[in-house]
């Protein structure tokens, strides 16, 4: 069934062709032993001819979703909320780790490699997009296979 899904969701993604912003190389990050946070990354493509941004995130498998950045300040990278992500006419936007992306808190479940997360992302002109995203473990194989997580 979680084939079925997956595929579900890829179909979506790609099959929306009355969407602005086509959603790519979509994956949610595998929880951390103990953790109830994880993010999300995606590329964001605006094929229309004005700007877009996201506003908004909802997950039911987490309590909050929250859009993010990282930022250098005083020689140290800190995680901040932003309001909006804005998506150029014409442009690629990357949600990638170390910069722009999504935070799910409050994961209701841990997450492992193979299990899928739904989302609902909500534009600024009001529309709303359902995906259904694999999780990947992007972790170091030393630190997966020893179950070890280093939050800084």
């Amino acid at each position: 069934m979680k084939k079925v899904g997956y595929l579900f969701g890829l179909v979506l993604l790609s099959g929306a062709s009355w969407a602005q912003v086509t959603v790519s190389e979509g994956y949610v990050r595998a929880t951390p032993p103990m953790g109830p946070n994880t993010a999300v990354f995606m590329q964001l493509e605006n094929n229309g001819d004005r700007e877009l941004a996201l506003v908004a995130v909802q997950s039911p498998q987490a309590e909050k979703a929250e859009l993010h950045t990282v930022l250098e300040q005083e020689g140290v990278m800190r995680m901040r909320e932003v309001e909006r992500i804005a998506v150029p006419a014409g442009e690629r936007v990357s949600l990638q780790p170390g910069g722009l992306h999504i935070m799910l808190l409050g994961v209701k479940q841990p997450l492992a490699a193979g299990d899928e997360v739904s989302l609902e992302l909500r534009w600024d002109n009001g529309d709303t997009e359902q995906l259904t995203l694999p999780v990947r473990d992007i972790r170091a194989p030393s630190q997966a296979a020893a179950g070890h997580d280093h939050q800084h």
